[in-house]
């Protein structure tokens, strides 16, 4: 007589094969590019450090409960990238290509020349035809949810 909640056999694999899908997260990568010369960074790339920390922080206590792990990283650039200064990258794909309707824009950017020196134009996100120098939570949290299917 088999105990009740008892499982043998093929029975027994399927349970397993079962736990172990559900105990395998999802990870999801979200690195931040920004300026950075002697330990500082310019105003808008610190603004939108800060607004990613927010949405990380909201996107970890949606996603996790979903099996989806959200990882951050941070990469400080020289002088010589600032092209690519105030990127979000989520699992390597820039978010303006993740998002619709949004593409990279540059704008004059007097902090990050107060820190190089020189005049230097800034990486801007533009999205339905608002221009953002600081990426905002909110479009953070809309790309890391069409690619996570977590929120």
């Amino acid at each position: 007589m088999r105990r009740q909640g008892a499982v043998k056999g093929r029975g027994r694999r399927l349970v397993e094969k079962i736990k172990q899908r559900t105990t395998e997260m999802k990870t999801i990568v979200i690195e931040w590019l920004h300026l950075e010369v002697g330990g500082a960074t310019c105003r808008r790339c610190g603004d939108t450090g800060l607004e990613l920390a927010r949405a990380i922080e909201q996107l970890q206590a949606e996603c996790a409960p979903r099996g989806v792990e959200i990882v951050a990283r941070e990469t400080p650039l020289p002088p010589g990238q600032i092209a690519k200064s105030n990127t979000i990258l989520i699992n390597g794909v820039p978010l303006e290509e993740v998002l619709p309707d949004a593409e990279a824009s540059t704008s004059c950017c007097s902090s990050c020349g107060d820190l190089t020196g020189r005049q230097e134009q800034c990486r801007t996100l533009v999205h339905l035809g608002q221009a953002y120098e600081t990426i905002p939570r909110d479009l953070i949290r809309q790309a890391v949810c069409r690619i996570g299917g977590c929120c």
